[in-house]
């Protein structure tokens, strides 16, 4: 579908788990459609992600300055706030797909831009069909954002090199403090990261060692079942080499039976198994069979808010995309994603690429087998060639009183023009 001359609305909504950079992609998308006027009109956000998108609760960001605008690039979280919903298929929901359009229509949106990983890819390709279904001129591109990097067709997602930096560093700095008291004390860290079903978070704690002295001295994969066995084994021969063991481990960490080691029993709202304390199981399980004292910690929330120690590259390409995304719009592609193409590992060069959403939605991206090591506790140099260059750069955020200095937006509501919609 062609771009229309006539000035259109935005809408924009953020999806997920926020990271330390999704705002700065909110940033570049914004500023590019603010640059793009008169082509583009106004442009709204959805408040709490697609749930505002439904219940017609939209923001006005015209309220909001260009120096705001602009702080968002180095202000962690989801500046319009997120949700975890999906949308079944059309069919089954066609209601709620009908009230997006219908608030759509009510508010001139000719452009959706929908910011997530692969269920709001999925979730922008079905809007794009509907639209198309009932005839409502409407560009769909979804704009990549994930920790897990578990995106297809894109050599990295957004979100993910600044939490790879934190946990790196976070697993670094951890590892002074345990080689400190080792001799006495602690002789078992484990640190539990984010990564249900692709180990990606995992390996980056890996980039931290060195050495094979070097903390991490073990990472645990969800690709790689976990063998009790042959894993206390390499505890043991670790703590009787250096004194101590440092781990990471990833939350998704399953048996040979393909069992999570840490599933609660209950689901999310994407029907996903709800996970947590795997750090503490593994952690537990080697004082019970070896008895060594042991501390271990979990990233959670702190890996992917952590902005004061994001990756420049991070920042540079969760920006570069935002604003990609506007230029695809204006070129007329519907439904489809920006990706980052590598173009060399060292010196690292990059460029921004289209991928369909129809080949990114619901496609998980796991850890090659090239980039576990034979043993499975460790990365190849080919895993550390990928991921050194994703963590290159810092970009401090200003600080104010030793802290860093976040905008928080006025987030004016749009008024409604529709009756009220029950989810």
């Amino acid at each position: 579908m062609a771009a229309t001359a006539i000035p259109r609305n935005v809408l924009y909504a953020q999806s997920g788990g926020v990271t330390a950079v999704i705002n700065a992609s909110a940033c570049g998308l914004i500023e590019a459609a603010r640059a793009a006027s008169p082509r583009i009109g106004k442009v709204f956000a959805a408040r709490n992600g697609i749930l505002g998108a439904l219940a017609e609760d939209l923001i006005d960001t015209s309220a909001e300055s260009d120096t705001d605008i602009a702080r968002l690039r180095h202000t962690p979280g989801g500046a319009f706030g997120s949700c975890r919903y999906k949308l079944k298929s059309i069919d089954e929901q066609r209601a709620q797909y009908e009230r997006l359009i219908e608030v759509f229509r009510a508010h001139d949106i000719g452009y959706f831009f929908y910011n997530g990983g692969g269920d709001s890819m999925d979730t922008a390709n079905k809007v794009s069909q509907i639209a198309e279904r009932l005839g409502y001129p409407l560009i769909c591109v979804g704009v990549p954002k994930t920790v897990d990097n578990d995106l297809p067709l894109t050599d990295c997602c957004p979100g993910f090199g600044s939490v790879a930096k934190y946990v790196a560093t976070s697993m670094r700095e951890a590892g002074f403090d345990v080689a400190s008291m080792a001799r006495t004390s602690t002789k078992i860290f484990v640190l539990e990261v984010m990564g249900r079903h692709a180990g990606w978070i995992t390996a980056a704690c890996g980039l931290a060692a060195q050495s094979a002295a070097e903390p991490p001295h073990l990472l645990l994969f969800p690709e790689v079942a976990f063998d009790e066995v042959r894993f206390l084994a390499r505890v043991k021969d670790c703590v009787e080499r250096y004194d101590y063991c440092t781990i990471a481990v990833s939350e998704g960490l399953r048996d040979s039976a393909g069992r999570f080691l840490s599933d609660m029993g209950t689901r999310d709202a994407f029907g996903h198994a709800q996970l947590g304390g795997v750090g503490q199981i593994v952690a537990q399980l080697i004082k019970d069979r070896l008895g060594y004292k042991y501390h271990w910690a979990l990233a959670d929330y702190l890996q992917r808010a952590a902005r004061h120690v994001a990756s420049r590259t991070d920042v540079e390409q969760a920006y570069a995309l935002g604003r990609a995304a506007v230029d695809l719009a204006l070129a007329g592609r519907n439904a489809v994603m920006p990706v980052i193409e590598r173009l060399s590992d060292s010196p690292y060069r990059w460029q921004v690429g289209v991928a369909a959403l129809k080949d990114v939605a619901n496609i998980e991206r796991k850890m090659p087998a090239d980039f576990i090591s034979a043993d499975g506790f460790g990365i190849t140099d080919a895993c550390r060639a990928y991921l050194a260059p994703l963590i290159e750069g810092e970009d401090f955020p200003p600080f104010r009183d030793g802290l860093p200095d976040y905008v928080r937006l006025q987030n004016l509501a749009v008024p409604r023009r529709l009756p009220d919609f029950a989810l």
